[in-house]
């Protein structure tokens, strides 16, 4: 194909590259060295036959807020919404609920109910107008002026560490114990500064979205993005890896790669070589995959009904845990992130459950035991439910997407100064220094999660340039 554009990597940053590149007419080449695409998005049979998993990315609440997903308005995605999208089981109480409504969510924090509908309730209410703000940090903007008053506000408390957060807003354990889940997302030490932003708006989005599911697996909505790419006359070809930026031959080229991989394509200018060397990939994640004879027989039935459930305990446990793994250690009670997909959709081939915990990046500890011992904890007798498992640690992590480096799931350190440096300070950090090539992928603002800002922001820049 004698293409304008040739996109490399289709992960949720890349797909949504391509499609923003086809609609303006331009002829699209898309490049995937998997023998799938999707990158994060991909699903796939890990355990028994018929079971679909998600190797990736499961619950899409950034998906629903992003707008650069609303911009390209698929068709053939359903996405499906569980009774509850988060859950936070606690040892001696009842767990924790979010519901879709705040005030519902509210009621049962007791006296942290008006902390709640003030912090992650006024979030929710700002609506799609903030979320542009925070998903497009570097502009351009098109929203009303109120919501840089809005953005303002969130970015004082967001700003915070999570635990300063939490124990300045929320008085009950219950209270306190939700913060810490959502902003332990982050994969960095809640002590940490703008964990409490992370935490803050995760929690608005399960109100404002909900935090739903791809009907059929998350491979349905890469697929469903291809697909729009070939309506649009662009190509598409898996098993066809770029090792060198040689290799292509159009006047624009999108990489969704990190910037490891961009070191080794390209002859950069020493200087900006340099800053990307500077980079700092994060933790990485032990993801483990199962196959269950039934539903997880959670102590507090009401568990059951949700699509996300956050272990790990209090505040305090959660944050401790979080300040092992930025330390280079492995906890033994770890904070756990575990999503049962049957809750919002049966079309999976029966149940299926997906759990990881932090470890330091490049870990090859087995944390098995560890994740199955938090969940055994909020649900005895768990283990005699399972028919198959599957595990993978950052190595395979990192096998199965390149982009993974070390297990790191979010393109890097997700820290302040990471923030703002993306992969390097710049007020259009897509582009890069050689005329035509931008980079895309979570390594670039606003970082991770299946939103497809990073492509859809390199795919614009590509276009004015």
């Amino acid at each position: 194909m004698d293409a304008d554009a040739v996109v490399v990597g289709s992960g949720p940053n890349g797909l949504v590259a391509a499609v923003t590149l086809a609609r303006t007419g331009r002829r699209v080449l898309l490049l995937e060295a998997a023998d799938r695409f999707g990158g994060g998005l991909r699903s796939g049979e890990l355990t028994l036959p018929g079971r679909v998993h998600d190797l990736g990315a499961t619950v899409m609440a950034m998906a629903l807020a992003s707008p650069a997903f609303r911009a390209l308005e698929l068709k053939g995605v359903e996405f499906a919404h569980p009774a509850v999208p988060v859950a936070h089981p606690l040892d001696d109480r009842p767990a924790v609920l979010v519901h879709r409504d705040p005030r519902r969510t509210a009621e049962a924090l007791g006296r942290d109910a008006g902390a709640w509908l003030a912090t992650a309730g006024a979030t929710a209410r700002a609506g799609f107008p903030l979320v542009e703000l925070l998903l497009k940090p570097l502009g351009p903007w098109d929203v009303p002026v109120r919501a840089f008053a809005q953005a303002a506000r969130f970015g004082l408390v967001g700003a915070l560490p999570a635990t300063t957060f939490a124990r300045r807003a929320f008085r009950t354990v219950e209270g306190r114990a939700l913060i810490a889940g959502m902003a332990a997302h982050s994969i960095l030490d809640l002590r940490s500064p703008v964990t409490a932003g992370y935490g803050l708006l995760l929690a608005s989005l399960a109100h404002l979205v909900g935090w739903p599911l791809v009907r059929g697996g998350s491979q349905v909505l890469a697929d469903a993005l291809v697909a729009e790419l070939r309506s649009l006359g662009g190509e598409a070809v898996t098993g066809h890896r770029v090792r060198r930026l040689a290799e292509l031959d159009a006047p624009i080229v999108v990489l969704d790669v990190t910037p490891r991989q961009f070191l080794a394509m390209a002859d950069l200018p020493a200087g900006y070589r340099r800053r990307l060397q500077r980079f700092r990939y994060g933790p990485g994640v032990f993801k483990l995959d199962w196959a269950l004879d039934g539903p997880v027989p959670w102590r507090d039935p009401a568990v059951a009904g949700a699509g996300t459930v956050h272990l790990g305990g209090t505040l305090e446990e959660i944050a401790l845990s979080e300040a092992e793994m930025a330390a280079g250690r492995h906890s033994p009670r770890p904070y756990v992130l575990l999503v049962q997909p049957y809750a919002a959709d049966p079309a999976r081939g029966g149940h299926t459950l997906w759990a990881y915990c932090h470890v330091p990046h490049g870990s090859t500890v087995d944390m098995t035991e560890a994740i199955e011992n938090q969940i055994e904890r909020y649900a005895p007798g768990f283990r005699d439910r399972v028919l198959a498992r599957h595990a993978m640690g950052p190595a395979e992590l990192e096998a199965g997407n390149p982009n993974l480096v070390g297990g790191d799931i979010g393109g890097g350190m997700a820290g302040l100064l990471q923030f703002v440096n993306r992969p390097v300070w710049s007020p259009a950090p897509w582009r890069t220094p050689l005329p035509g090539v931008f980079l895309c992928s979570a390594s670039t603002p606003p970082g991770a999660s299946v939103h497809g800002m990073g492509g859809w922001q390199a795919a614009r820049l590509a276009v004015r340039s």
